[in-house]
């Protein structure tokens, strides 16, 4: 076997090989270049002794080669998707440290209510309860319930300008 001609006499076919594998041109371009690479490296383990052609053995080379670059990018995604996992389990310390003040600034405004409007406040946000649940709770319409609740909004916002300057 001339292991000078074989990349000449043989690139084009195993290229159209990996090609057909592949369905992207550029990928099976490089998977050829890296198909000639382990066939030169293991070209005396190839015995023309009749049985297998030169090009089948190309080719059996070439799926591997194929098999190898997908197992590759298997790995790779499940790395990429296990980093994401982690980010999304370990968030960002500075931004749970905003959302704590956060949550400790709006306790503090909601604490400076009356008994009524704090208590509106937790049931309609914490007790995820309906305007007119609240209302039936103190005895009241829907509409009570709707409107107290947002004087309370209002006079939370009210504080939090005044603190926030």
């Amino acid at each position: 076997m001339d292991k000078d001609n074989i990349y000449q006499d043989y690139a084009d076919f195993i290229f159209k090989y990996l090609l057909t594998l592949t369905n992207n041109s550029q990928i099976a371009e490089e998977l050829t270049q890296k198909t000639f690479y382990q066939a030169i490296k293991s070209i005396d383990n190839f015995h023309d002794n009749g049985k297998a052609k030169f090009s089948t053995w190309l080719c059996s080379i070439a799926k591997n080669v194929w098999l190898q670059e997908i197992n590759r990018e298997k790995k790779k995604e499940k790395l990429t998707e296990s980093l994401s996992n982690e980010e999304k389990r370990f968030p960002n310390l500075e931004e749970e440290y905003f959302r704590n003040e956060e949550k400790i600034n709006f306790f503090k405004q909601v604490h400076q209510l009356n008994n009524k409007q704090r208590e509106i406040m937790f049931l309609r946000l914490l007790g995820d309860l309906s305007f007119k649940e609240i209302g039936l709770i103190f005895g009241e319409t829907e509409n009570w319930a709707r409107v107290t609740f947002y004087r309370a909004k209002q006079q939370i916002r009210k504080g939090d300008k005044t603190d926030g300057s």
